[in-house]
């Protein structure tokens, strides 16, 4: 107990306290939420395609039940992992991580109480949206968090799903979530997150071996983790053409999400041809602005169809 207190106190002095503002950003992960609202967001504009069209109030539905899930769950699994935090250069500053926050237990709760209240807001009005949006917060927090984060090297493999579902809970929210255009944006997204996420496990390889988690480029030579890594751009890419050749998709998506596809696999190759740090921020850094092409450029497809 005394070594803890000694820690905390020593990350303390190392990461002074946050705003308010910042200390919320980083506690609920807003930077990801809007990723997965935006990925919510185009599995919509896909399902309205298929559907009877984009309804305002489904759409600010999803808004407000996203947000609140993906913040949620995040909150709870920086309260699960906040020891393993303090251990990792990338996350030692969290506020957890730090002691900033005096009760750690509040966090957690206020996690569940947010997941708890979009579920049921959800299950009022669209009850495949209340499924979708739970569904996505049990895969990333028990499934990927608890379960598998710190057993296997397949953990983010799996644990895209959950971004999946956050596409999901977007074609349902417009009653089409069945529909093929909505499948294969959400097949895009799970395949997308191991490319995502293992460029930034090898580029912060050494901090996942202090934190003891079994991620692919911790226990692998960083070669082997690039190559993998290249295997899941490769389905990434065919998800991104299948996308595009979808028939209620004009076919100019293809120029925009094709250019976009050439610099992904660009990136990967350099991360292949040189497994190391620099090559592999490139590849982390593009990977974000790839996805959230491929989701806008999906729902400006609603309005020039």
């Amino acid at each position: 107990m005394q070594a803890t207190e000694t820690t905390l106190h020593e990350l303390n002095t190392t990461h002074p306290p946050q705003s308010l503002w910042k200390t919320i950003v980083v506690l609920f992960k807003l930077r990801v939420v809007s990723l997965l609202v935006l990925a919510a967001f185009g599995g919509a504009a896909l399902g309205a395609m298929a559907g009877r069209g984009a309804s305002s109030w489904a759409l600010l539905l999803l808004a407000v039940v996203g947000t609140l899930a993906a913040a949620g769950a995040s909150a709870i699994n920086q309260y699960l992992e906040r020891d393993r935090d303090a251990r990792m250069s990338r996350t030692a500053s969290r506020p957890l991580a730090t002691g900033q926050i005096g009760r750690p237990d509040a966090v957690l709760w206020i996690g569940v109480g947010m997941v708890i209240s979009a579920t049921v807001l959800s299950a009022v009005f669209n009850l495949a949206l209340a499924f979708w949006i739970l569904m996505g917060t049990l895969i990333y927090v028990l499934v990927y968090t608890v379960w598998l984060k710190p057993r296997t090297t397949s953990n983010i493999v799996i644990g895209g799903a959950a971004g999946s579902c956050a596409v999901l809970s977007g074609g349902a929210a417009m009653g089409a979530w069945t529909d093929p255009g909505v499948l294969i944006l959400a097949a895009l997204v799970f395949v997308w997150t191991p490319v995502h996420f293992w460029a930034l496990a090898l580029a912060y390889r050494n901090d996942y071996i202090k934190a003891d988690y079994p991620m692919l480029p911790a226990r692998v030579s960083p070669a082997k983790a690039a190559q993998r890594t290249a295997l899941y751009t490769i389905l990434t890419a065919l998800c991104g053409i299948a996308l595009g050749l979808w028939p209620q998709i004009d076919p100019i998506f293809l120029t925009p999400v094709g250019i976009a596809t050439i610099f992904l696999i660009t990136r990967t190759w350099q991360l292949v041809a040189k497994p190391e740090t620099w090559a592999a921020l490139k590849l982390f850094h593009f990977s974000n602005l790839y996805l959230a092409l491929v989701l806008v450029v999906s729902m400006f497809a609603l309005l020039w169809r």
